[in-house]
């Protein structure tokens, strides 16, 4: 193996230990709820991930994977290396899923607040922090 594949694998393993830090500090970010974080996090994770998805790192790849013998010399940096993607693609899916949970709940809370249910017994309190009546609710003795 020449030594700008050598160089390429380290590059690749740097910049899948940057992703991995950006995926846990994204996660953060999300669980605080602190979307400045989070879109600064976004664009660092872009150019990480233009790096990782290059043409000619792919190519480099490739002619790495080509030659088996040469494969060998460094197989203990294309273990690390391919560890290091997986667990990336984890922490992902991780985020992925805090992000639909989110994104669920609000759409649950949005369907409260605007929902004309009459069986809707949730109470909605105005700016003042008074309690807004429910106009759907029916009176007792009209039920």
């Amino acid at each position: 193996m020449t030594n700008s594949n050598t160089d390429y694998l380290s590059q690749i393993i740097h910049k899948a230990n940057a992703l991995k830090r950006l995926l846990e500090g994204e996660f953060d970010a999300l669980k605080k709820q602190d979307l400045a974080t989070f879109e600064t996090l976004q664009t660092q994770k872009m150019t990480v991930l233009n790096f990782l998805s290059s043409e000619e790192l792919l190519a480099q790849i490739k002619a790495y994977n080509a030659d088996p013998s040469k494969a060998q010399e460094n197989s203990v940096i294309w273990d690390q290396m391919m560890n290091l993607i997986a667990e990336c693609r984890d922490l992902h899916r991780r985020n992925e899923v805090l992000i639909n949970h989110k994104l669920d709940t609000i759409r649950g809370a949005l369907q409260t607040i605007q929902s004309p249910d009459p069986l809707n017994s949730v109470e909605i309190y105005d700016r003042l922090g008074k309690m807004r009546p429910n106009r759907n609710r029916k009176p007792v003795a009209d039920a």
